[in-house]
């Protein structure tokens, strides 16, 4: 019968040893901003539902979304599509099979995180 005595083990990876890289926090910011980004179609979507319903229910979504607390959110929001765009490509990439060994993809995890925040300032002094 097999061995069930797995008290002795130790957990596999365990966070007192484990180092996150830079391909696993690419991962877990893609998901984390595509959930961001429906927050953001959310409060954006109530806007314009809003506008349709009436001028005074209007004014209060446009105080929300021009306050500093929607400018924070929209321009977080612009950060996430643009990081959840060069993640979409960079797994265009592995997908075809390109990009694969450790160098290159550590390469494109940075590229997507500093990429991202360079192009949201370009967005927000453009916009």
């Amino acid at each position: 019968m097999a061995d069930v005595n797995r008290g002795d083990r130790p957990l596999s990876p365990h966070l007192t040893i484990y180092r996150p890289q830079i391909t696993s926090i690419s991962s877990i910011l893609t998901r984390i901003t595509g959930n961001a980004l429906i927050v953001a179609a959310v409060l954006i979507v109530w806007w314009l539902l809003a506008a349709a319903t009436g001028p005074e229910y209007f004014a209060t979504a446009d105080a929300v979304l021009t306050s500093w607390f929607g400018d924070i959110v929209l321009t977080l929001s612009v950060l996430a599509v643009w990081y959840h765009y060069l993640a979409g490509l960079r797994h265009l990439l592995f997908d075809a099979g390109r990009a694969l060994d450790v160098p290159t993809a550590e390469r494109l995890g940075w590229a997507c995180v500093i990429g991202s925040v360079v192009l949201t300032v370009i967005t927000v002094l453009i916009v």
